[in-house]
């Protein structure tokens, strides 16, 4: 029995040699997911989520989580949250936790790499189960953008005045974007086409109502700005697709960053948005004891840094690594989510990974649907599982770059066939 664990556990955090026949193979100590879901997408500081701080978009999230689940809440020992901006994050994921009805035997816990904090909530839940530490978590990914985040100042003089890229990590995202058009021949004409598919594609995919499988409708208090009278809402939709975008409209947004180049745009950039989504893990054994769906096998994820100044072009490095661990190809893969930061980046990733562009971001990206920070990577694989779902496709990649020069990535195997 111990050595059978053994090999388990190893499994996990050792190379597969078998390819995706193995990857996709079923054992009672797999980690698995048994509920994706998030909350609708709002634009930042005048969406519906704009009054709806971080602790109360938890809060709805995790009570929708349990309802859904049909969960006893002191089966999930630990909740871990990925959040950008909030430095009070690991206080509002515990009080949510206990108000949405987990018991106080439920820990809770934060963590921040930046826009691969959702997917680093879920690293850190799946490693978790995979050790052994715990047998079923959730794993949360949220921002509110709308609530201003700390200003960031320069580094101190030893750091600022190295010979090293460390000073580069400051550059904003807009300039890192400008940087990768600018070193890779990424054109202002390129990344509005690119930009332009992504919001025809969230537009068919909203009229068609593919997302309406992943989204939990959430009842939020809203206060008009006009009168200032607060009335309650149901929030059902994203909101950043805009329906009727097309290259041309695009082309006529005048560039963001003037001061860095005159490629990257509002229309052509991710939008500022608030947004949560969660994953419940859980051993495969475990599963089966609780009678719980399993909608898919988490199968890993890895981090890779780069040049601070190219930031975006992260899943160009993560993904060939996380493929390269697992002993597969990108021919493997059925759907691809990949963070749209920039057009710039996505454009360069696309064509550098040689990813067919059917099997990527289907749905649109976060050029069209938004970039929660925090909650980005948990939402890609929401979404990306929801594609799965539907196309009776098995192998989901996501990827996204990382601020101050990282890109993560991470491998799923959709059960839902």
């Amino acid at each position: 029995m111990a050595a059978q664990r053994l090999s388990s556990v190893l499994s996990h955090i050792t190379p597969s040699k078998g390819g995706i026949s193995n990857l996709t193979s079923q054992n009672p100590d797999d980690v698995v997911i048994t509920l994706a879901v998030r909350t609708p997408l709002t634009k930042a500081g005048k969406g519906g989520m704009k009054d709806t701080p971080l602790d109360g978009m938890l809060y709805k999230l995790m009570v929708e989580v349990v309802r859904r689940s049909r969960l006893d809440p002191q089966v999930v020992e630990d909740i871990c949250l990925g959040n950008v901006n909030d430095s009070k994050a690991a206080y509002y994921a515990r009080a949510a936790s206990l108000a949405a009805g987990f018991p106080n035997t439920t820990a809770a816990s934060s963590v921040n790499r930046f826009c691969s904090s959702g997917l680093k909530a879920v690293q850190d839940i799946a490693n978790q189960i995979s050790m052994g530490s715990i047998d079923c978590g959730l794993a949360i990914g949220a921002e509110s953008m709308s609530t201003p985040g700390e200003g960031m100042r320069a580094f101190v003089p030893e750091v600022m005045e190295s010979e090293s890229e460390a000073k580069d990590c400051l550059q904003p995202m807009g300039q890192t974007s400008e940087n990768v058009g600018a070193d890779f021949n990424i054109t202002r004409e390129m990344q509005d086409m690119y930009a332009a598919e992504s919001y025809q594609r969230a537009e068919k995919a909203q009229r068609a109502g593919m997302f309406d499988d992943e989204i939990a409708p959430i009842k939020i208090k809203i206060e008009d700005p006009k009168t200032g009278e607060e009335k309650e809402i149901t929030l059902t939709k994203d909101e950043g697709p805009r329906w009727g975008t097309t290259y041309e409209s695009l082309s006529k947004v005048r560039p963001a960053f003037k001061m860095f180049g005159d490629k990257s745009t509002g229309g052509n950039s991710s939008q500022v948005t608030d947004g949560a989504a969660g994953i419940l893990l859980m051993k495969r054994s475990r599963a089966h004891e609780l009678n719980q769906p399993i909608m898919a096998k988490f199968v890993g994820a890895t981090v890779a840094g780069l040049a601070p100044r190219i930031m975006g072009i992260g899943p160009s490095i993560a993904i060939p690594k996380l493929l390269g661990k697992l002993n597969i190809t990108m021919d493997d893969v059925d759907v691809v989510e990949l963070n749209e930061a920039f057009a710039s980046m996505a454009v360069y990733c696309k064509n550098v990974l040689k990813i067919p562009h059917e099997k990527m971001n289907i749905r649109g990206g976060a050029i069209a649907l938004g970039h929660p920070l925090g909650c980005t990577g948990a939402r890609q694989i929401v979404t990306g599982l929801s594609e799965c779902r539907r196309q009776k496709k098995k192998v989901l990649l996501t990827s996204m770059c990382i601020g101050t020069g990282q890109g993560m990535a991470s491998l799923i195997i959709n059960e839902q066939v």
